[in-house]
């Protein structure tokens, strides 16, 4: 009788892991997408005018989509502790910054409101620590997937990616903490006179490469998901 359910069994393992998979696969594909229209949509909310008609909408769908990645991905290896520490963390921030996407908003229709200022920083300090754990989600990932090449990408990229982040946070903080002091030492104000007039380049060092490394491990990975399940299936 036992010998005679193992088959069954093991067919409905199978069938479980690539249900499991596709799902994998169609979280990967939506946070791949959405984390590049995530940063173009809430940035442009929160300044420009072309979007104002549409309201807040556009940047709750992406944000949206994000949880929605995050939450397909949660159905592959539910019984692994890290992993999924590291998917519930990542998840809390996203949610978090779908409930300050309202203020991005506001604070384009009200500028000099304080309140909405704030908000805005918070939503933008959510995010860059949501990156941050996004790349904890995908090292833990290579980590389980049986390819050690990119095991060791995603081990070494995602490192890079999280020292580049935390810089950007802590110079944010010491940025916002400095330009609110009254005296201070000559350097220290050629340093925010060198920060402000590069910021286009700090952007694009420190949030524009992680993302897009990010993306590009997002990518791959997803590439070999989906080459692995169809040599299997051969």
């Amino acid at each position: 009788m036992t010998a005679s359910q193992n088959p069954e069994t093991g067919i409905r393992n199978e069938a479980e892991l690539l249900r499991s998979l596709g799902r994998l696969v169609r979280g990967l594909s939506a946070i791949f997408w959405g984390l590049p229209a995530a940063l173009i949509i809430c940035a442009e909310t929160a300044r420009a005018d072309w979007l104002r008609p549409l309201g807040m909408a556009p940047a709750l769908a992406v944000n949206l989509l994000l949880i929605y990645g995050l939450r397909q991905m949660s159905y592959f290896q539910k019984q692994e502790r890290p992993w999924n520490n590291a998917l519930d963390r990542a998840m809390l921030l996203a949610v978090v910054d779908l409930g300050l996407c309202p203020f991005l908003y506001w604070h384009n229709k009200m500028p000099g409101e304080y309140l909405f200022s704030a908000a805005v920083v918070i939503f933008e300090l959510s995010a860059l620590l949501f990156l941050f754990n996004l790349n904890l989600v995908i090292r833990q990932l290579g980590a389980m997937l049986p390819d050690e090449t990119l095991r060791h990408e995603t081990r070494q990229f995602t490192a890079l990616n999280r020292w580049l982040l935390l810089t950007l946070l802590l110079l944010s903080v010491a940025y916002v903490f400095l330009i609110r002091v009254q005296s201070l030492p000559p350097l220290l104000r050629l340093i925010l006179m060198w920060i402000e007039r590069g910021n286009l380049w700090l952007l694009v060092v420190f949030v524009l490469l992680p993302l897009s490394m990010t993306m590009a491990l997002i990518w791959k990975t997803k590439e070999i998901i989906l080459d692995s399940v169809f040599s299997s299936r051969k």
